[in-house]
């Protein structure tokens, strides 16, 4: 079926289009003008048409999320057919959709627990999604780099987590710090090292910058450093970030780096300041890398890492006071309940610190949006945010009703940029799907799939990206007028990559002695998803 969105204003930014005209869909894709009679026509008068949105970091299946719902059911607690974006599956797909996001990447999912992940990753509607096989802390790859074996061997093992696990690309959470905090490490930076193995985190994160860009990975690997949230963070990134030596590499949630010490000698007691300016500088200076951002946005949430050292000391936080440790094999990890109080002045510089990062970002391309859902808050919060970005006068109001802190230890106050719809469409389009290495989606160019957003253009831009007019997925009507009309399912996307058959055998015989259960136990299988073609391979780089 040929169907036209006419007279639209079609934005598209890696075409260079932000004008009225149409976009014409044939058989799920985007596809050139045509001059024959289209059989449906959609009519876009006064409305701006975007691709579908791309999420690249949201915790959204896996054991932790579900441990979070069981920890504090009241945060999914809403009104009768209130979609919660803390509650099941449904209500995530929903909830996405229904702000014109049409893929989704859950950035947490140990090897180990791969198969429960994607098996609730298949039970989200509505959404493309896929899954970051989580490596960093493990047992046998830390091995292999005690006993300094070979780079094709680190490879070789990181190849075969990728492909049992069925994931889009590699994730590592404070290289080594899970393993030192269980001999007892409080704070773990780049070259401390981890006792029981003799390896720095400078080591390991090595050995995975190396062996992604040796399989083409298409996502670089994507890093949430050691120190996150304290004083001082900035120093790690950017040490991690010099670290890369030009590899590709993205930084997780980096609003929680960018907290500069304002007394450097005691960065413990003398509180933060933004940082936001020195890590928009070394973007500028390091094409090899991106971020997202983990806009921090207020009230209550739970924090949700395998990052197992900063969970642990964070407990002493937790709103309310009850909490989940996990140091259980390779990451570990935990769920902390925290809120983010509305006028509290750390919140309040926490949220200026995010906003101010995504306004001096050199490229938003490289700089992607997202709340590292739910740790800095709900990504339900998108829309507020986008509209925050596009209006000077509404950023000064709401800075204003802020403890002053958050205008006297950021710059965001200072600055007159405002984000254009362009902008907007790389901040959360194009540059995530580029960042996943997503060619088939993030654009409107022939080619492309059908996956695109609609909305009424209002200036209230909060109400505007809340509720898509229409969303469109694989070139079918999915929402109207914000509601869901076709509960569609979407694809599962995992990396087309070989596992090397030696070493699917040495870790066959590995997990034998470790677990008493062998590769096929922790293995993603097609047997476990009937009724349905759940996957979709995604290509390695050339």
């Amino acid at each position: 079926m040929l169907t036209r969105i006419a007279g639209g204003r079609v934005v598209d930014p890696t075409a260079g289009r932000d004008a009225i005209g149409d976009v014409w869909i044939e058989d799920g894709r985007i596809v050139a003008p045509s001059d024959r009679a289209p059989d449906r026509t959609i009519d876009a008068a006064g409305c701006i048409v975007m691709a579908g949105g791309v999420e690249v970091h949201s915790h959204i299946a896996g054991g932790n999320v579900v441990l979070a719902r069981l920890l504090l059911p009241e945060l999914g607690i809403s009104e009768p057919d209130a979609p919660n974006p803390h509650g099941s599956g449904r209500d995530v797909g929903l909830l996405y959709a229904r702000m014109g996001y049409t893929t989704a990447v859950e950035p947490a999912m140990p090897p180990v627990n791969a198969l429960a992940t994607q098996l609730e990753l298949a039970e989200i509607p509505l959404l493309d999604r896929g899954g970051l096989c989580v490596m960093g802390n493990d047992d046998q790859l830390l091995q292999l780099l005690r006993d300094r074996e070979s780079a094709d061997a680190v490879r070789d093992l990181v190849a075969l987590n990728v492909a049992t696990s069925r994931a889009l690309g590699v994730k590592v959470i404070n290289a080594g710090g899970a393993d030192a905090f269980k001999d007892g490490a409080v704070r773990f930076s780049l070259d401390d090292e981890v006792p029981a193995y003799g390896l720095t985190s400078r080591k390991i994160l090595d050995g995975l910058l190396d062996a992604v860009e040796a399989l083409k990975v298409p996502h670089p690997l994507h890093v949430h450093c050691s120190n996150l949230g304290l004083p001082g963070a900035d120093d790690s990134l950017i040490e991690t970030l010099e670290a890369a030596e030009g590899r590709r590499i993205h930084f997780a949630h980096a609003q929680f780096y960018a907290y500069a010490a304002v007394d450097k000698d005691n960065p413990l007691t003398g509180g933060f300041m933004s940082a936001a300016p020195r890590i928009a500088e070394a973007l500028a200076r390091h094409p090899n890398a991106t971020l997202d951002i983990g806009q921090v946005v207020f009230g209550q949430t739970a924090t949700i890492s395998l990052d197992i050292l900063r969970q642990f000391s964070g407990r002493k936080a937790a709103t309310p006071r009850k909490w989940i440790v996990n140091a259980g094999d390779a990451e570990g990890g935990g769920i902390v309940p925290f809120r983010y109080r509305d006028r509290g002045p750390t919140s309040s510089l926490q949220f200026a610190i995010g906003l101010e990062m995504m306004l001096l970002s050199p490229d938003p391309e490289r700089t992607i949006l997202t709340t590292d859902h739910p740790n800095g808050g709900p990504f339900t919060a998108y829309p507020r945010i986008l509209h925050l970005l596009m209006d000077k006068e509404a950023r000064d109001r709401e800075v204003a009703a802020h403890p002053k802190v958050a205008a006297e230890r950021s710059g965001l106050a200072a600055i007159e940029r405002e984000y254009t719809v362009s902008e907007v469409a790389q901040l959360t389009r194009s540059g995530p799907a580029k960042l996943l290495g997503l060619a088939d989606r993030g654009h409107l160019r022939p080619g492309a799939r059908a996956d695109i957003a609609v909305y009424r253009d209002q200036p209230d831009r909060t109400a505007m990206f809340a509720r898509a007019h229409w969303v469109l997925k694989d070139g079918a009507v999915i929402v109207e007028d914000g509601e869901v009309v076709s509960w569609t399912r979407g694809r599962t996307l995992s990396l087309a990559v070989e596992a090397d058959a030696g070493m699917a055998r040495r870790t066959d015989s590995y997990l034998q002695g470790r677990f008493g259960a062998g590769l096929s136990t922790f293995t993603v299988p097609d047997a476990a998803f009937p009724d349905r073609e759940v996957f979709e391979a995604v290509a390695c780089r050339t």
